[in-house]
C-alpha cells in the first residue's frame, strides 16, 4: 500500500495511492495522526473497496508526513561515501536532526538560500515509523517501521563546514515522498537500489546493501537516546557520487531538476530555485 499527503480542494488530505489517482482517508487530522492511532489495517481495508476520488495529476503533495515529531539523520553511513569525503568509519550511528521546515513535498520546489551556492544533494532511503517506543532491540526493529520512503538531504556545503545543524537546515531544502510504501511490500530494506540524477544524468548509484549500519541497528540506537513516535522520519545516509567531492565541485542551480529513485517506491522529484 502507498500512502500519500496532498493538497486537493484547498484541504490538507492523505490517501492511498490506486493506480493513477488517490482514494482519500477520513477520520484523522493528519497521516501522522493515522499512524498514531493504528490505522493501516483499516485504511486498507477501506481502499480495498472504494475508487478514486482525486487523480494524482491535480493535487499539491506535501511531504508524506508533513508534521513529524523528529527528523532524525544518519550520516556518513555507506563505506564508499565516506572514503569520497575523506572520513574515517563511524563507531556508531552519526546521527543530526533536522527540521519540519526542511521538508518539502513531490514535484515541489527546493530553495538553493541566497547566502551560498554550495548547494548539493544527498539521495537517502528513509524509514516512517509506525510504532513508537524506547530501547527498541535490533532484532524488533523492523517491527517498528510503517514504510519507506525517498529523502534528499539537501546540504549547504559551506556553511556545513563549520556546523552540520546550520549546513542541514535551510528552510525548503529537504524533499521527502512522493509517498510512503508500508512495510509489508519491503521486507527487507537492504535489499533495494537507489539511483539519483540530476537534469537526467545518474549521480548516484547503489544497492542499500552498502550501508555502514542497517535500518535495524539505526532504529535501535535512536530509541536509545530519544524516544521515538509515530511519523518520525529516519534518514539513513547518501552514498557517493555528492557534489562537492567531484572536481570540479557539481552544485545544484536554479531551473535544475533532481529526481532520486528508489526500486519498490518510486521517483522523487524536485525543481531548484533561488530563495526570494
Amino acid at each position: 500500500m502507498k500512502l500519500a499527503s496532498y493538497i486537493a480542494g484547498g484541504q490538507e488530505c492523505y490517501g492511498v495511492v490506486s493506480g493513477d489517482g488517490l482514494i482519500t482517508m477520513r477520520g484523522h487530522a493528519s497521516l501522522r495522526d493515522a499512524l498514531a492511532a493504528g490505522a493501516l489495517e483499516g485504511m486498507r481495508t477501506a481502499a480495498a473497496v472504494a475508487k478514486p476520488d482525486t487523480k494524482l495529476s491535480d493535487v499539491r503533495f506535501l511531504p508524506v508526513i508533513p508534521n513529524p515529531h523528529k527528523i532524525l539523520c544518519a550520516g556518513v553511513n555507506y563505506r564508499d561515501h565516506a572514503a569520497e569525503v575523506g572520513r574515517e568509519l563511524p563507531k556508531q550511528p552519526s546521527m543530526f536532526i533536522r527540521f519540519a521546515d526542511t521538508l518539502v513535498g513531490h514535484e515541489g520546489e527546493m530553495i538553493r538560500p541566497k547566502l551560498s551556492d554550495n548547494f548539493d544533494f544527498e539521495g537517502e532511503l528513509t524509514m516512517v515509523i509506525g510504532k513508537g517506543g524506547r530501547h527498541i532491540p535490533i532484532d524488533r526493529a523492523l517491527d517498528h517501521v510503517a514504510g519507506y520512503t525517498i529523502f534528499v538531504d539537501g546540504s549547504v556545503r559551506d556553511y556545513q563546514k563549520f556546523s552540520v545543524t546550520s549546513g542541514k537546515n535551510w528552510p525548503g531544502t529537504g524533499p521527502l515522498g512522493p509517498w510512503l510504501v508500508t512495510s509489508d511490500e519491503i521486507p527487507d530494506p537492504s535489499k533495494l537500489t537507489l539511483t539519483t540524477r540530476l537534469n537526467g544524468r545518474q549521480v548516484q548509484h547503489s544497492g542499500t546493501d552498502k550501508l555502514i549500519y542497517s535500518c535495524r541497528q539505526i532504529i535501535s540506537f535512536c530509541s536509545d537516546f530519544t524516544t521515538l513516535h509515530p511519523g518520525d522520519i529516519i534518514a539513513t545516509g547518501t552514498p557517493e557520487g555528492v557534489g562537492h567531492s567531484r572536481r570540479p565541485p557539481l552544485w545544484m542551480k536554479p531551473g535544475d531538476t533532481l529526481e532520486v529513485e528508489i526500486s519498490n517506491i518510486g521517483v522523487l522529484r524536485t525543481k531548484i530555485v533561488d530563495e526570494k
